[in-house]
């Protein structure tokens, strides 16, 4: 045994060894090239007066360039800034992807022990005066001051290279409760909302524009100036990953969530205090086929209700009603909808066709994540390009093929130098890289990015702001379903004994009546989470396993301790539906049922206790079992068998 626990740690020390070898030939790599890159830089952009008129000089020729001054119409700024760009700087606009962030707000340029996850991605310094590029999404949240000087530290970053392009940062939603999985990058110094879903549920459109508002304000603040969102895609498909960012699936109530979401984000017209949308996922990334997300191998959509045209409703109605600025298709194959079978990015038909010519829409169309390449993790695939269709394509044909499709941005990739060799070898027309450099340099424009990008510090005051918090917390009680109230249980006595479970502790800490012994409680509260999970051999690939897809009901030996529990009290089930849940018995067992969308679990008791009334009302049905989740067609709504709710379905008392 002694020789057994010698051998153990001289394994762990032989391999911590490695580790420290390689993090260091990393970080000395890696801090070579963020030299090499900084060397590419120039200086930063001189102020300049011409007849009293102040200017940033961000070319450094020592005069005033059309596309510098603010009082010149924005189409001759886009033209004479693209008369100036070289090819390289034409390519890195046309791409935006990932970047990281320092906790302290300095530039992510080597890996950092506070901020490991800058080794997964290429270097601030590295996009910007290597890649040429001026996007990038952020994911990281370390505090409203870091964010502010991280903004102002990459913003001077692109002031330094030839034109003094400036940054445009994007983000995924912010805005959710810490147990909302997948509906948000958690931002704790944000307000709090319910999920999209539970925005729907309120089924109030100026309590969604609000929304926008305040999530503008509190975006702007930090330097985030487009938003991936909202979806318009429709959850007609129960088993797909992403209805937890839908406005669920009827189309009409969608347009109007939809139209509501990007009027509070953009205004009416775009200018400084905007937050550009890119709404997602024309046309309609619901009817995934079979349930299975098409991020992943095989990635086809079915359409077997002939449906296609309801899943166009909440872009037309709701998106381009609104204006919005920019628009990302999805991965799937919208099987048998065009007469070639491949990606709604790789389509001509769908973005050419349908979104340009038919929608007259003159916006940016950016890809979704990684259509050209594979992502990989130390050579682990974690997910393989969503080239669906056009998997035996080059990366350099995939490409092609996007832009002649009509698309403007490649998302998820930084891939300028392959551009720049198919413009050099005379395969795509330098013509045609103006043609989506024009729409993307007018965005930035019209947000006021080349006249000013940096923030105050001050503009840390705009969080934690109480009337933003207040109107998060309204969101979030109108947003909670009351399914069931047998013998009107609900709401419950003041004096009433409660036993939690699956409840956050400091949430509900506040309720003095609470027991930790079943047995001496009057009333459980049961909190329970939507199931989900693949069946065996499905998950092929690491990024799968993060995704709730699959299953919606619980399996026998939990659904057979759920009830045994429930059967010892009076319960009241709070279900969180990021998916239509399938529990008919766990319903059948339970005296109330309340429909969550992520709401704090203080706001769930206040509703359980009476506090204000239950109003929500189901976006989406639920079904009753999953022999008619499986019976549903993809593409249509409301169309299971006997559900347990319909849409529409919410008490009050």
């Amino acid at each position: 045994m002694k020789k057994f626990f010698k051998f153990l740690g001289l394994t762990i020390l032989f391999f911590i060894v490695i580790l420290i070898v390689f993090f260091t030939y990393y970080y000395v790599k890696t801090s070579r090239e963020s030299m090499k890159d900084m060397n590419l830089l120039g200086v930063e952009a001189p102020i300049l007066k011409k007849e009293g008129f102040s200017f940033r000089d961000l070319n450094k020729n020592g005069k005033l360039d059309i596309y510098e001054d603010s009082s010149a119409e924005i189409n001759n700024r886009v033209d004479d800034l693209i008369k100036q760009m070289n090819l390289e700087e034409k390519a890195g606009s046309l791409f935006i992807n990932m970047t990281a962030m320092n906790s302290t707000g300095k530039l992510s340029n080597v890996m950092s022990p506070t901020n490991p996850f800058s080794m997964l991605l290429e270097s601030n310094v590295a996009m910007v005066a290597r890649k040429k590029m001026t996007h990038v999404n952020i994911l990281q949240s370390p505090s409203p001051e870091a964010m502010i000087i991280w903004n102002n530290n990459i913003q001077k970053l692109a002031e330094k290279t030839r034109l003094g392009i400036p940054m445009t940062i994007a983000s995924d939603p912010r805005h959710g409760v810490p147990n909302a999985p997948g509906a948000s990058i958690y931002t704790s110094f944000f307000s709090k909302w319910p999920s999209t879903l539970g925005l729907a549920a309120a089924g109030d459109t100026d309590l969604t524009r609000a929304f926008g508002d305040i999530a503008r304000q509190e975006y702007l603040a930090l330097g985030i100036r487009l938003t991936l969102s909202p979806m318009a895609d429709l959850a007609t498909e129960p088993r797909w990953a992403r209805i937890n960012g839908t406005f669920g699936e009827d189309a009409e109530l969608s347009a109007k969530m939809t139209k509501a979401y990007i009027l509070g984000f953009q205004g009416n017209t775009i200018n400084n205090q905007s937050v550009e949308c890119m709404v997602k996922h024309f046309a309609g990334g619901g009817p995934q086929k079979g349930g299975m997300d098409a991020h992943f191998p095989p990635g086809k959509q079915a359409y077997p209700g002939n449906n296609f045209a309801y899943h166009l409703i909440p872009f037309e109605k709701g998106a381009f009603a609104a204006n919005v600025a920019q628009v990302m298709p999805y991965y799937g194959i919208p099987v048998g909808q065009t007469k070639e079978d491949v990606g709604f990015g790789y389509n001509k038909e769908i973005i050419t066709g349908l979104l340009r010519n038919k929608y007259h829409f003159d916006g940016i169309i950016c890809t979704d994540w990684a259509l050209i390449s594979d992502t990989k993790l130390f050579g682990l695939m974690v997910k393989p390009a969503a080239a669906h269709g056009v998997e035996a394509l080059t990366q350099e044909e995939r490409i092609l093929k996007i832009l002649d499709a009509g698309c403007d941005m490649f998302g998820g990739e930084s891939l300028p130098d392959v551009i720049v060799k198919l413009v050099k070898s005379g395969k795509i027309p330098e013509e045609r890289i103006n043609q989506s450099l024009k729409r993307i340099l007018k965005e930035k424009f019209r947000l006021g990015l080349f006249d000013n990008p940096y923030l105050k510090t001050e503009n840390v005051s705009i969080v934690n702001n109480a009337k933003f918090i207040e109107k998060g917390l309204e969101a979030q009680k109108k947003s909670l379903i009351l399914l069931k109230n047998d013998q009107s249980i609900l709401p419950l006595k003041p004096t009433t004994k409660i036993y939690l479970q699956g409840f956050n502790k400091e949430e509900t800490a506040a309720y003095a009546n609470l027991v930790t012994d079943v047995k001496s409680a009057d009333v459980i509260i049961l909190k329970l989470n939507t199931p989900y999970g693949l069946k065996s051999g499905e998950e092929k690939y690491l990024m799968q396993k993060i995704f709730h897809q699959g299953h919606l009901d619980f399996d026998e030996s939990t659904r057979a301790e759920l009830i045994k529990l429930i059967q010892t009290k009076p319960t009241i089930t709070v279900m969180n539906l990021e998916r239509p849940a399938v529990f008919p018995e766990i319903n059948s067992a339970s005296k109330a049922v309340i429909g969550d969308f992520s709401s704090q679990d203080n706001i769930i008791l206040d509703l359980i206790f009476g506090k204000f009334k239950p109003t929500g009302k189901l976006p989406f049905e639920l079904p009753s079992s999953m022999i008619a989740v499986e019976k549903q067609k993809e593409d249509v709504p409301y169309d299971s068998e006997n559900p347990l709710y319909h849409f529409g379905f919410g008490l009050s008392y």
